[in-house]
C-alpha cells in the first residue's frame, strides 16, 4: 500500500507542480503543471468538471501563470486524464495520434450510460458504482486534442524544455510520458500506478516493460505517477518487476490449459499483496493470455464483470 499523502499541488521543482489526488484508486488520478513567465502547460485534466475546476483553482493559488495555461497535454485517453478538457477547450490540447483516436471511442456519455444502467447489473453494477460513484459524467463535452504527434515532440514553456515521449501501446493505445530533462522530473501518466495494481487495457505487456525501461533511462529524480504518491525510479523498477513476475505466472497457467478466471483465483499475489485494486489482476492476465494467442475478450462490460467476480 502506498504511503499516505495529501490532495493538492506539490512543487516538485522550480515552477513545476504535481497535482495529487489520494487515494490514487479508480478515477483518482494525478496531473501536472509547468509554469513559464507568460505561459504555462497542464499535464492532464481530471475525471469530471468539478474535480478539474478544483484543481485549476488550487493551481491559481500557487502560481499566477495558472491563469495563462496555453497548452494541455493528455497522457492517454482514459477519462480520468482527459474528461476535464472541456474547461480548457480554447487552448491547444496535445496528445499522441493514437491517444486522440482512442479518446473519440471512449466519450463521457458511455460512462454516464453505464452508471445509469448499473443498478440493474447485479454484482457488476455494484462494482461499477463502487469505483465510479464519486464522479459525475453528465453534461461533459468530449474535447479531443487539437494537435497530435507520433513518437516524440519537444515544447518550450518559459525556461522549461518539455519532451513528450510516446511509449504506448501499453496501458492504452497512445500512452505518453512528459519529461523535463533539466528539471529532473517525469510525469508518467498511467505507466506508473504507485502503490496500486496497474491495468492493461491495450498492451502488449512486453511494451509496458519497455515503457518502464524508457522511463528508467531518463534518469529523472522525481517521478509523478498517474495514480498514487510521488515516487522515485525505484517505483518504476517495481512496476517493471510486477509485469515480469506476472508474465511468468500467466505463462505457466496458460501452458497448463487453465482458463482465465481459474488462473486469476490461483495466482498468489506474494510481494504485490499490499497493492490496492487487486481485482485488476484478472484483466492483466487476460492481456497476457491474449499475448500468448488466446481469443480476445475485450468488451468493457465483460471486463468489468470479470473484475467484479474477483473483487477482493
Amino acid at each position: 500500500m502506498a504511503a499516505s499523502y495529501e490532495k493538492g499541488p506539490v512543487e516538485v521543482a522550480d515552477g513545476i507542480w504535481a497535482y495529487l489526488q489520494p487515494d490514487g484508486g479508480w478515477g483518482w488520478s494525478n496531473a501536472g503543471f509547468v509554469s513559464g513567465t507568460d505561459t504555462s502547460l497542464l499535464v492532464d485534466t481530471l475525471f469530471d468538471l468539478r474535480l478539474t475546476g478544483e484543481m485549476l483553482q488550487a493551481l491559481r493559488k500557487v502560481s499566477p501563470s495558472a491563469d495563462r495555461i496555453a497548452t494541455v497535454v493528455n497522457t492517454h485517453a482514459n477519462g480520468d486524464h482527459c474528461f476535464g478538457n472541456q474547461l480548457l477547450k480554447d487552448v491547444e490540447i496535445i496528445a499522441s495520434r493514437a491517444c486522440a483516436e482512442e479518446m473519440i471511442e471512449l466519450p463521457p456519455s458511455r460512462l454516464a450510460d453505464l452508471m445509469k444502467a448499473a443498478p440493474a447489473l447485479g454484482k457488476t453494477g455494484e462494482f461499477v458504482q463502487r469505483i465510479f460513484g464519486s464522479f459525475s459524467f453528465e453534461d461533459i463535452e468530449l474535447v479531443p486534442p487539437s494537435r497530435t504527434f507520433d513518437e516524440e515532440l519537444e515544447l518550450q514553456v518559459g525556461d522549461h524544455t518539455v519532451r513528450l515521449i510516446e511509449v504506448g501501446p501499453a496501458h492504452t493505445r497512445g500512452d505518453v510520458v512528459v519529461h523535463l530533462p533539466a528539471d529532473g522530473v517525469v510525469f508518467t501518466g498511467d505507466i506508473l500506478f504507485h502503490g496500486g495494481h496497474p491495468i492493461v487495457w491495450a498492451g502488449p505487456v512486453s511494451n509496458w516493460i519497455g515503457a518502464c525501461d524508457r522511463i528508467l533511462s531518463l534518469g529523472a529524480t522525481t517521478v509523478v505517477p498517474g495514480h498514487g504518491p510521488l515516487a522515485s525510479m525505484s517505483a518504476v523498477s517495481d512496476m517493471r518487476g510486477y509485469f515480469e513476475w506476472l508474465s511468468k505466472e500467466a505463462r505457466a497457467r496458460f501452458d497448463e490449459g487453465m482458463d482465465l478466471v481459474a488462473a486469476a483465483r490461483d495466482v498468489e499475489l506474494g510481494p504485490y499483496a499490499g497493492w490496492s485494486e487487486p481485482e485488476r489482476l484478472v484483466v492483466n492476465l487476460r492481456a497476457l493470455y491474449r499475448d500468448f494467442g488466446a481469443e480476445e475478450t475485450g468488451d468493457p462490460l465483460a471486463l468489468m464483470a470479470l473484475m467484479a467476480s474477483q473483487d477482493r
